[in-house]
């Protein structure tokens, strides 16, 4: 067995969702850089064909994940990914400016990690 498959299961859900949404957050905004003069369908070819990956991920994470923590902490957890791995996406491969909104809904969401976590 490798060493990865080894790990808490809400490990290995977190480093799957991880994966999940770059894949994600390219096929949701990465056309918007690249496919500007190209019709939608085009571009949602292209999404879906991204989505592609996000699911081959995003399915088994939360199988795993979900031997471990409720339904409503795997969500709490996605959304944290989420916008863990959409700024940086923003601000270096868009260029879209820091703002400080980015702050204050990171802050927001440990509120919800705290609410949905705690024992």
């Amino acid at each position: 067995m490798p060493a990865f498959a080894a790990q808490h299961p809400a490990l290995v859900a977190a480093v799957l969702l991880t994966a999940s949404n770059l894949f994600m957050t390219f096929a949701w905004y990465g056309h918007l850089k690249h496919l500007n003069d190209r019709p939608w369908w085009i571009a949602a070819v292209l999404s879906w064909g991204i989505a592609l990956f996000e699911y081959l991920l995003q399915v088994p994470a939360n199988r795993v994940g979900f031997t471990v923590l409720s339904l409503a902490q795997l969500k709490i957890m996605q959304e944290v990914i989420t916008l863990s791995v959409f700024v940086p996406f923003a601000v270096l491969y868009m260029g879209e400016p820091i703002k400080l909104d980015y702050l204050w809904a990171g802050l927001c969401l440990m509120g919800a990690v705290y609410f949905i976590f705690r024992t």
